[in-house]
């Protein structure tokens, strides 16, 4: 499995993330995750939707809450042909938890961790912390990666605009 040395820093002190980096027109890897309520979820689950794929440290963090929210917000607009899912470590019942009390109900929420397996397939791993770097990934309805952003600091949000952009575009 590769790693990158400095790929995302936290505070401007750099960490190293575990496997290699999608990019833009590959087929999405799978991968094996939980939901709120312990069934396991894969890529096959959203065949014929275009997914925006939020990876998170925490939903217990400001920013990582914030862009969660955000992305809520702006699913009320996107239609039944576009579904946001946020991914983290976070165990599957905080994030059930997390939902409930901020009234996030039109993201799904997925935990990766059981396995890593969306981590080490989409190169968002950090070593040091066995935690998601803050990523966002358009998959569209073939499978195919439309949009990667890693976001170089993680605490700061992503382009909310140009993921929203990229999985309009796939709509058709």
């Amino acid at each position: 499995m590769s790693q990158r040395a400095g790929a995302v820093t936290f505070h401007g002190n750099p960490l190293t993330l575990v496997g290699d980096e999608i990019k833009i027109g590959v087929k999405a890897p799978d991968f094996k995750v939980l939901a709120n309520d312990l069934s396991v979820a894969t890529i096959g689950d959203y065949v014929g939707k275009v997914l925006i794929i939020a990876t998170v440290p925490s939903l217990d963090t400001a920013v990582c809450d914030m862009e969660t929210r955000r992305f809520n917000t702006e699913a009320a607009a996107l239609g039944d042909d576009i579904k946001i899912l946020t991914l983290s470590m976070d165990l599957p019942f905080a994030q059930a938890r997390w939902c409930g009390a901020a009234g996030v109900e039109a993201v799904q929420t997925l935990s990766d961790h059981r396995e890593a397996s969306f981590a080490e397939g989409y190169g968002v791993l950090i070593k040091e912390l066995r935690l998601l770097s803050r990523a966002v990934f358009v998959v569209g309805k073939d499978g195919v990666v439309a949009y990667a952003q890693y976001v170089k600091e993680m605490t700061e949000e992503p382009d909310y605009a140009a993921a929203l952009e990229a999985a309009k575009g796939l709509v058709s």
